[in-house]
């Protein structure tokens, strides 16, 4: 073979590399940036939106402050059919249903989910005491929750366990086995934020749960203030001012690519007041 035709096959082939990697190049980079957008969605909790007399002049405040979801609790006094008309009109979802500490009426929860056009139900499976065991609470709040899944399955709806200062549950590991135990793709994790801090570090809760997260509730906890202030007063800071790391946050959210809510559960207010926490969600979530 002549030297310049193996210069040229050397020249080609070093090229058509060249090219192959400027394909790929950009897709690469995309990817090891990552991004939230598109992914998640923010909401905050209907109770927290104070102005208004009205579903459909609290959603279009929600709507106005850059907040594309509510969460309503179970208990609340509000027309459902006026919020159904008002989530149309402003495009302002209902995504989740509270239903919260009580193992009872969770069906009549799943119904109102129904009703709204939420997605999941949130449930705490009791809290331990001195006259209520860890053990006790582990199987009797499984048998409870295995006799109303099927409803969940007919009615469309995630029964979504959280993480709560209840005594229980308190590594993610065990309370990864606790969910797979119900062998049900509708019973998940609504993984809360803010209050693993207490035990651990979010991120690493969001890792171990992976893809049983299916929401996130979105607050902060300042362990300087609790070392200060006290237990309860390590809520009393902003999201995004407390000691989340929420760059790991993003990341493992990224890794497990999580898909879905992330709701304010914080303290709320007027217009002026959703507008800022549209604003700290966007930032702590790289919206």
């Amino acid at each position: 073979m002549k030297t310049n035709d193996m210069d040229r096959r050397r020249f080609l082939k070093v090229a058509g590399a060249a090219t192959g990697m400027a394909a790929v190049a950009p897709m690469f980079s995309a990817t090891a940036e990552g991004t939230l957008k598109g992914k998640v969605k923010t909401a905050i909790g209907y109770n927290m939106i104070k102005p208004g007399n009205t579903p459909m002049e609290k959603l279009s405040l929600v709507k106005e402050a850059g907040i594309s979801g509510v969460e309503l609790n179970a208990t609340e006094k509000v027309d459902l059919d006026e919020l159904c008309k008002a989530s149309e009109a402003t495009g302002v979802k209902v995504h989740g249903v509270l239903h919260g500490w009580s193992m009872e009426k969770i069906p009549e929860s799943i119904d109102i989910a129904k009703k709204v056009g939420a997605d999941g139900v949130l449930i705490v499976p009791g809290k331990v005491t001195e006259d209520f065991p860890y053990d006790e609470a582990y199987t009797k709040s499984q048998a409870t929750y295995r006799e109303i899944i099927p409803y969940a399955e007919k009615q469309q709806v995630y029964l979504l366990v959280e993480n709560v200062w209840n005594n229980f549950l308190l590594s993610p590991l065990e309370m990864a086995r606790y969910i797979d135990e119900m062998n049900s793709p509708w019973f998940q994790a609504y993984f809360d934020i803010g209050n693993m801090l207490r035990y651990g570090w979010s991120e690493q809760w969001i890792r171990i749960l992976g893809k049983r997260v299916k929401k996130v509730h979105l607050k902060d906890y300042s362990m300087k203030k609790l070392e200060n202030e006290g237990l309860w007063k390590g809520f009393d800071v902003e999201i995004g001012e407390g000691s989340n790391n929420w760059a790991a946050v993003r990341k493992a959210l990224l890794d497990t690519d999580f898909q879905g809510w992330a709701t304010a559960e914080v303290g709320g207010g007027d217009k002026a007041r959703l507008v800022q926490l549209a604003g700290e969600m966007n930032k702590v979530m790289g919206l």
